[in-house]
């Protein structure tokens, strides 16, 4: 290939990569926009090499101008997300290993894939890692009817099956109360809200979600919203909650960051590892959708992305500890006023979608 030529294609992909870093900083919810949010790793990995095409494809004033603008793109996309590396501090402690396991609960989160008919692999999943709690998501009358012998060892819960890639299952073998299935936002996208009572007697608010997510011709509006509203919930009740689920939204997006600064709430993933679960058959295009967020109440007594169960998703098996030095050992992010009023505009706009 000429000189020529390759340096218009290293000029190209430079200015591509740019727009890329750049983009998701515009607070559209436009579905394009954030749907930048995403591919962040995957957008400072390509950074390095490009520069390196370009450097070697030519020294003109542009390919320098580019070069410079490159070495700014992966600046920022490393600021967004080292913190979901080793080489960050973690916010959320870790429990000590002699963390009573009365005082704990494990939680596991799985996108089933509606379309995915490998139940015996799931079953298989929820026999060896044994969860208290079970949050299967993309549940139709299939899954339902697959998953109902477990219900021996889960007497608690609740069966929302819908067609439409929404529908949802809550599966405990700790006691419930105050169970409910809400539409927060959309009338076909169901969430799911328990109070879960430990064997020590604690109580604690669960609450499961499984948002639309935002892509090329779809807002990402009624996803920000609901996530918001469960947010101020959290915030507003005060207590020992946990937020889980498919958000449909990367931890390093600003979405996310504003619904834990408004929830309180801690991501275990921060100075552990992204922790990435889709996509499960695509292992260079993987980020992390499938989230377990908490309030200070708990430590972080395990954290791990499991095998393959047939669905675009990998599960995330989390096992959390109350403990009485939970809350001075860690420090939940807080909203101030700017964060309020966002969170004000998002939930607008998601009605206004909604009703569109």
């Amino acid at each position: 290939m000429p000189v020529s030529t390759l340096s218009i294609v290293a000029q190209a992909l430079a200015g591509l990569l740019i727009a890329a870093t750049l983009l998701p900083f515009w607070r559209s919810r436009a579905g394009l926009v954030r749907t930048f949010d995403f591919p962040r790793f995957q957008i400072a990995s390509a950074i390095p090499p490009v520069l390196v095409l370009l450097v070697a494809a030519g020294h003109d004033p542009l390919s320098l101008a580019l070069g410079a603008g490159l070495l700014a793109a992966l600046g920022l996309q490393l600021r967004r997300i080292l913190p979901f590396t080793r080489l960050a501090r973690p916010t959320a402690a870790a429990a000590p290993a002699g963390a009573d396991p009365a005082r704990c609960v494990s939680i596991l989160i799985v996108n089933v894939l509606q379309s995915n008919r490998a139940y015996d692999r799931l079953l298989r999943v929820v026999e060896g890692c044994d969860p208290d709690l079970i949050l299967a998501l993309e549940t139709d009358a299939g899954w339902r009817d697959a998953l109902q012998p477990l219900r021996a060892r889960y007497p608690h819960g609740v069966d929302q099956a819908q067609d439409n890639t929404y529908g949802l299952i809550l599966y405990s073998r700790l006691p419930l109360d105050d169970l409910r299935v809400r539409f927060l936002v959309e009338d076909d996208v169901p969430s799911v809200r328990a109070g879960v009572t430990l064997p020590c007697g604690e109580r604690f608010t669960f609450h499961g979600v499984h948002p639309r997510p935002p892509h090329p011709g779809q807002s990402s509006a009624t996803r920000d919203g609901e996530l918001v509203l469960v947010a101020r919930e959290v915030a507003r009740e005060g207590g020992p909650a946990v937020v889980a689920g498919d958000l449909n939204d990367v931890a390093w997006s600003r979405t996310t960051r504003l619904f834990q600064a408004i929830g309180g709430l801690l991501d275990p993933r921060i100075g552990r590892g992204a922790y990435p679960t889709f996509h499960a058959n695509w292992p260079i295009l993987r980020w992390p959708l499938d989230h377990v967020f908490f309030s200070e109440h708990f430590l972080l007594a395990r954290l791990e992305r499991l095998g393959h169960v047939g669905s675009d998703h990998f599960p995330i098996l989390i096992t959390l500890c109350r403990h009485d030095s939970a809350e001075e050992v860690q420090e939940p992010p807080a909203a101030d006023a700017e964060d309020r009023r966002e969170g004000a505009e998002a939930v607008a706009e998601a009605r206004e979608e909604a009703a569109s």
